[in-house]
């Protein structure tokens, strides 16, 4: 982007936040967000779309929380699944560098992006919203519920605010919001017997993932090595990459050049991300539950770490013209905002989403896969090297799974009316943390969050009582996948009827890992099976279903469709007109359907995404 376009999209973006902070909205929103960070405004402009009058307080001056203000802005998975507003802001970001390959300059993703541009972008999207009122630099002082009223008290630059929102979402880094609640939540590593997951340590505790200080390079072609940090040991970072001070690497890593160290998150416009877990930056440190003034204190450690491993980058790798990037973050110490908390509280919530649910969706007691409102793909991923005794802990780096739709439930609390909560904090277990707090997941998790509430406060309801399928309704028309399928893209005609059976269970897609990549696949093209429609017994238990194992033909699949609607309509006719409107080909009446061709007639005739589900998934009367 040339300079004088910079100029100009900063001018105009000046403009679109001073609109958004000004707007003529109430004084107490509907909705209250606290937190503007990567699911706080991803909510906030859902909430906002759906014509609900909605506010975020956010403590900085940034907005995207670890997208942006944690600088951790090379985006982890999802890279096939552009699910809602994910989608969106990656579209954003390829159209602003200019295409796909613009973004893919580090090994570690598909997209890499500064942080501050990360930021003008969702402040411009955030902008255009006018029914969203954002207080920047503001803070909540107090919550708490009179009479089943929400009273909030928050400090902004200008004035203290006493609101009364109808719903309030926690989308703060460490569930602040759900703490001060009294919503019942979990810390730590739970045991192998309360969630049967078979690498769940087999007693309870209370260790949470490492932190990161991020810090963002570039190049300044001349030394810029900083003075030696306090308490600086070179060897604390000697087995971070290949050089002399490595003498005893554990081999449970792998040593990369120096090079490919600093190439792992590279940036547009030469810049770089260090946010490296292998002997760099991680650091031990739970925050959670603790003061401000402890938090701010704690955090000093861990900037200071950061700055060590910086200081080592420059003085022992002999890259001394690599220093912190000073357009970056506005801050004194040129480091991020915030650290990236990999880990909170996690809530009790409607329902707890386990290692189980994803390896294994179909066979649970509980159908979650039914209720899904976002869609991951990264493996479960721990950072645990930084703690004393992280020997003692499974080891779970880069643990296989197959790709997985995430469900409503674990965004509600069991005990506390009219709280969402958001962000890390959601009621999953701690295994399953490793891969739901990616930032794709994040966004979706704050869209569907937003979604909630504005049809709790459309439909005059409490949030457990909004329809399961009205909220998946209104995401499928926001662009959103329920399951992760990789056969159709969201454009394709069949990407609608393949996501609505998919959640019915009628069909099920199948779920695998391949090296690197996790897969969900509905196999479209796959000619089914009489006892692949195994699923319509749930949606219709009256029905007498055949469940042998022979081809099911287009014959077949129109009788039993007659059986279920009772009536004796020749089908034929509505068939072929199915067939044309979704491109397949004439299919002869005795030959062999395909899943795809299946999934869209008994969409297209029967409606059962119509049939209403509880929030664990089991269909309704």
């Amino acid at each position: 982007m040339s300079i004088k376009t910079g100029i100009i999209f900063s001018i105009l973006l000046t403009a679109f936040i001073t609109q958004s902070c000004t707007k003529n909205n109430p004084s107490s929103p509907d909705v209250l967000i606290i937190g503007g960070g990567t699911s706080g405004v991803s909510a906030g402009i859902y909430s906002a779309r759906m014509g609900v009058q909605t506010m975020i307080i956010e403590e900085s001056e940034w907005l995207g929380g670890m997208l942006t203000s944690a600088g951790v802005s090379a985006v982890d998975g999802n890279y096939r699944l552009p699910s809602g507003f994910w989608g969106e802001f990656k579209d954003s970001l390829t159209n602003y560098y200019g295409g796909a390959e613009a973004v893919n300059t580090g090994w570690v993703s598909n997209v890499l992006f500064e942080p501050s541009v990360g930021n003008k972008i969702l402040q411009r999207i955030a902008a255009k919203e006018k029914n969203l009122n954002i207080h920047f630099k503001s803070k909540l002082i107090s919550i708490k519920k009179e009479n089943d009223k929400w009273i909030v008290t928050v400090e902004t630059p200008e004035k203290t605010l006493t609101l009364h929102p109808k719903i309030v979402i926690d989308a703060t880094e460490l569930g602040d919001v759900a703490l001060q609640c009294g919503v019942k939540y979990d810390v730590g590593m739970e045991s192998r017997e309360i969630t049967q997951e078979d690498v769940a340590p087999e007693k309870a505790n209370d260790v949470i993932q490492d932190l990161t200080y991020v810090a963002i390079l570039k190049d300044y072609g001349k030394d810029v090595t900083i003075a030696q940090p306090e308490g600086y040991d070179p060897n604390e970072f000697a087995c971070s990459c290949e050089n002399p001070l490595c003498t005893h690497p554990n081999p449970l890593n792998v040593l990369w050049s120096k090079d490919k160290m600093i190439a792992y998150g590279e940036l547009p416009n030469r810049k770089y991300m260090i946010n490296w877990p292998i002997e760099g930056n991680d650091f031990f440190l739970n925050l959670i539950g603790k003061t401000d003034a402890e938090r701010k204190e704690a955090l000093k450690k861990a900037k200071n770490h950061t700055l060590c491993f910086v200081y080592f980058i420059q003085k022992e790798l002999g890259m001394n013209t690599l220093g912190l990037a000073d357009d970056e973050f506005p801050t004194e110490d040129k480091l991020p905002f915030i650290p990236y908390h990999r880990e909170s509280l996690r809530i009790h919530g409607l329902v707890r989403f386990t290692l189980n649910h994803i390896m294994q969706p179909y066979t649970q007691p509980e159908k979650l896969y039914r209720t899904c409102i976002a869609v991951g793909d990264y493996p479960v991923d721990h950072h645990h090297g930084k703690y004393p005794e992280w020997e003692s802990l499974p080891h779970l780096y880069f643990h296989p799974v197959p790709s997985y739709g995430l469900p409503l439930g674990v965004i509600i609390p069991q005990d506390v009316k009219g709280l969402i909560v958001a962000e890390k904090s959601i009621s999953v277990s701690n295994i399953i943390n490793g891969t739901t707090r990616l930032q794709p997941v994040v966004l979706q998790i704050g869209q569907a969050a937003g979604v909630l509430a504005a049809l709790a406060v459309k439909n005059k309801t409490d949030l457990e009582n909004v329809s399961v399928r009205e909220i998946q309704k209104t995401l499928l028309s926001q662009g959103n996948y329920l399951l992760p399928y990789l056969d159709v893209e969201k454009e394709n005609p069949l990407f609608l009827p393949l996501q609505r059976i998919g959640a019915t269970g009628i069909l099920q897609g199948t779920g695998k890992n391949e090296g690197w990549a996790n897969q969900t696949w509905f196999r479209v093209n796959d000619p089914v099976l009489y006892s692949e429609l195994s699923g319509l017994k749930d949606v219709y238990p009256s029905v007498d279903f055949p469940g042998s194992d022979t081809p099911l033909t287009l014959n077949n699949l129109l009788d039993l469709i007659k059986k279920i609607n009772q009536k004796e309509t020749d089908l034929t006719d509505k068939s072929k007109e199915i067939f044309t409107t979704f491109g397949f080909a004439d299919v002869d009446a005795n030959k062999q359907l395909t899943r795809a061709e299946a999934a869209v007639l008994i969409d297209q005739i029967l409606n059962p995404f119509e049939k209403e589900i509880d929030i664990k998934g089991h269909y309704k009367n």
